[in-house]
């Protein structure tokens, strides 16, 4: 059951009819992993700590840069040159002390990933380069979890949802096929405006706790671009490729 102070301090969320008392128990009960700490976790993890997620995981083995600052929103010019785990899992418990906190101060690498992702119900990936989000990918259908795929570069964000509990879902390699070139995506060599990053990564965050409800439509089967400087949004639709390693689940 929910205290009084419970109730008060997630009303404003309770009060919607997709989600009520029933909902927020959903998101109290919910275990989500975010990889990589950065642009698009920062605004993930800030959003579901606030909702009242009951766990969350964080993978990065990085330390706050100075280059950081202007897009990664929980961290100020006091955390540079600390590891970004540790400087989150302190923040989070001054906005909300009932969240369980774990941290990974690890690369996203086959055995960390193949460890510790099985014990999440919602992956999200923070991370900014493809070969952890086709690790994710690869993992998630392995153990069947929820994931929701980032991607930003100048001012255009990529966001993708698989539900791998589904026989028809396709994966991000049906959508990439190959590995994209070097410096697709890459906000280090193209330059990011920090809204893009906090926008995109708050998108992640609502269909983390969608996937968490089951409410609404979500991006099963379709990529959504969105391109801030021109203020276009596109869902795109890929379907299941033949052969992928997403064939048999």
């Amino acid at each position: 059951m929910f205290s009084n102070k419970d109730l008060n301090r997630y009303s404003r969320q309770i009060i919607l009819k997709k989600v009520g008392v029933l909902g927020q128990k959903k998101i109290q009960n919910a275990k989500v992993l975010v990889v990589g700490c950065g642009g698009l976790g920062t605004p993930v993890i800030d959003l579901l700590c606030r909702a009242g997620i009951g766990e969350i995981g964080m993978m990065d083995h990085d330390k706050v840069s100075i280059s950081n600052l202007h897009r990664q929103i929980m961290f100020n010019s006091d955390d540079v040159g600390k590891y970004k785990i540790n400087i989150l899992k302190k923040k989070i418990n001054k906005i909300n002390k009932k969240v369980k906190v774990k941290t990974y101060r690890v690369k996203a690498e086959d055995r960390n990933l193949d460890k510790t992702l099985k014990s999440y119900d919602v992956i999200v990936d923070g991370t900014d380069n493809f070969e952890a989000k086709f690790l994710l990918n690869k993992f998630s259908i392995k153990y069947k979890k929820k994931l929701i795929i980032g991607a930003i570069s100048k001012f255009e964000g990529h966001i993708f949802t698989f539900d791998f509990t589904l026989e028809k879902s396709p994966c991000l390699k049906c959508f990439y096929q190959g590995e994209p070139s070097e410096g697709v995506l890459d906000c280090e060599t193209d330059g990011i405006l920090g809204p893009t990053a906090v926008i995109t990564g708050g998108l992640q965050a609502n269909e983390v706790l969608k996937s968490i409800l089951i409410v609404g439509k979500n991006l099963s089967s379709h990529i959504l671009i969105i391109d801030l400087l021109n203020l276009k949004f596109r869902k795109v639709l890929f379907k299941k490729r033949k052969g992928c390693i997403c064939e048999n689940i």
